[in-house]
Order: structure tokens, then sequence, then C-alpha cells
């Protein structure tokens, strides 16, 4: 029996284009909220996802936002589809992979980073899995290989991109690595059906598939790239400037709340969230909170740094989907409204 996936098989020189973000559909509007405070947007609208707890919601819960509330309008799972929601004024902010936001950026998009919430480290990772006895042991042997990953031009095969030019694979060779959309669900099945020979894979997923054995690490982008922040929170340039108070309430909030999920004990941090779940009533299974394990943020507090999106930059830069020293790492982003550890 063959598994019931639809794969996307995409060239390497199209796959970015899969963002669909043009800069003639990007606005600077900004969402209309039913709050203020005087003048400013109190009420955030924005998009969350099925079964888990962003940052921003563990914050309200945590009393951390003071009088900014939030307002969600549905959900996503998409980073990409975010940040295109909040620079056209549908929400207030969205959270992608830095490297879509770059992408983003360059399409003359007014969207600015206020903090880091999701990353990689020694608990939270992708991985990069292959069965038991697969005859792939190195780069190399991901030649006419197929590499199955939730969506393209993102985070997964950014890395996949990264692993192979490090370990020397030339370009022309690296073009031959067949990277397809495979959903999360299904990337398991699909690599022991053999229909994939690579699946990445994270969370949950992960430690069932784990769990359940006969398959092995080829690499992990933690063990790539050490802890990194690898996703960020973009307002637009005009709403961070009409609305400071709230971006300060907002971006300092989810400061506090990743250093809270840090010092709280990880069983206490998954009540609160499955607490969270099932108060806000919408029939959603909390059976995956139980993996949680770190929201992989690599910075105090979510700081940005220039490394973070300067890796981005370059990887783009070289693949010829922006324009060499188009953008500068430090103009996507701004710490200016994070108090974490001021004062």
């Amino acid at each position: 029996m063959t598994a019931a996936f639809t794969t996307t098989r995409t060239s390497r020189r199209q796959f970015l284009t899969l963002l669909g973000i043009s800069a003639a559909a990007v606005s600077c509007g900004t969402a209309t909220a039913n709050g203020a405070r005087g003048s400013q947007v109190t009420s955030l609208k924005y998009q969350g996802s099925v079964g888990a707890v962003t940052l921003p919601e563990l914050a309200a819960e945590l009393g951390y936002l003071g009088d900014v509330t939030l307002d969600w309008v549905g959900n996503t799972i998409s980073g990409p589809q975010d940040i295109q929601s909040a620079a056209t004024g549908q929400t207030h902010f969205g959270g992608a992979f830095n490297g879509a936001i770059v992408k983003l950026a360059s399409s003359k998009a007014q969207i600015k980073a206020v903090t880091s919430y999701y990353g990689s480290d020694k608990d939270t990772y992708l991985g990069y899995y292959v069965l038991e006895d697969s005859p792939i042991r190195s780069a190399r042997d991901l030649i006419g290989k197929k590499v199955g990953m939730n969506t393209l031009g993102a985070h997964a095969q950014a890395l996949l991109d990264i692993y192979l030019e490090r370990n020397g694979v030339p370009k022309a060779d690296a073009a031959k690595v067949e990277s397809l959309v495979v959903p999360p669900v299904n990337t398991e099945q699909a690599l022991r059906q053999k229909q994939i020979e690579v699946g990445v894979l994270s969370g949950v997923l992960r430690d069932k598939a784990l769990a359940t054995g006969g398959i092995r690490p080829l690499f992990k982008d933690f063990e790539l790239l050490g802890s990194f922040s690898a996703g960020s929170y973009v307002m637009t340039q005009r709403f961070i400037k009409e609305n400071p108070d709230t971006v300060r309430a907002f971006t300092t909030g989810v400061a506090k709340a990743i250093e809270w999920s840090r010092s709280t004990p990880r069983e206490e941090v998954i009540a609160k969230m499955t607490e969270i779940v099932k108060k806000r009533g919408r029939n959603e299974d909390t059976a995956t909170l139980q993996y949680w394990r770190s929201y992989g943020v690599a910075e105090p507090g979510g700081r940005i740094a220039d490394k973070e999106f300067q890796l981005w930059i370059d990887w783009l830069g070289e693949r010829g989907e922006v324009k060499k020293g188009q953008l500068k790492a430090a103009d996507l982003y701004t710490n200016e409204f994070n108090g974490f550890g001021k004062g």
C-alpha cells in the first residue's frame, strides 16, 4: 500500500518562488483593532497553531503582555504565509524562518523582525533521517536521492543545502538531490516504505519514529550550526512607528515567556500549555504537548543578532534569489523594543 500523501517536485532554481510574495502584493497597511492605548492598538490579530502554544499565547496567559491582548483569527502551518499576512495588514504580527523574512524584505516589504521565537538546540532540532540499513552515510551519497520535508524554500531545505555545501558537494551534483514536499505526519511512513530516502523529522513525530526504531540520523541542524535562533516575529515598520508602546509590551512579554520556559521545570511548562489549549476550547488534541522540550531560542530573551540573518542573506545571494549587497542584516530587525535585561 502506498502512503497517502502528495509530493511536489520543484527545481532548485524555482523553489523559493513558493513563498508566493511579490512587492506589488505587499503593503504597509496594518490590521484594524478593537482596543487602543490612546491612539495605539492594544488588541493584536494573529494566527496560531493547532494543538500548540505559541510564545505570545504563553506570554498572555502568564500576564506578561500587560494591557495588550491577542485576537486569534485562525491557524497557519506556513511561516511564509504568516508573515505575508502581517505584511499585508491581515494580522499584526507573524512568524517565519529568517530566510523567508529575508526573501520578503527583498521584495520591498516594509517589515522588521522584533524578536526570535524558535530555533534549534540539543533538545529541539531538525533531524535528517534514513533507514537503519540505508547505504546513505555521507553528503555525496545524497546525489540522486529524494529528501522529504514539510515545505520548500525554508528551514529544512536551507540546512540541506548548507550540509551539501560544507561537505564539498559541487553545485551541479547538489542540484541532483531532489527535495520533495511531504506532510510531516506522513514523512515517517514515506521513509519506511522507501518512497523517499531521507525524511526530515522534528518534535513529537521524530520522537515517535525513533521510539519505533529502524531509522538513524544522517545529520541534525543543531550539529551543523550549533544552537541558533531560526525564526522571528515581524511587524510592519508603520505599525511599529505608530504603536511603540504596544510593540514594547509585546516584545518584552515574549522575551519574559522565553525565559520563563527556560527556568521552569519542563513538567510545569507542559502543564501550563495543556491548560491553555484546553481553556481555549477548540477541540484540539493535547497529546503532542507531552513531547515539548524547548522553544530552541538561542539568545537571552529572544534578542536578535546579525548572524541570525546574515547566514540566510548569504545563502540566498549565492543562489541568486536576492541581489548580493541588497540587504543588510542590521536593517531587518530591531532589539529596541525588547526590554528583557534592561533596567
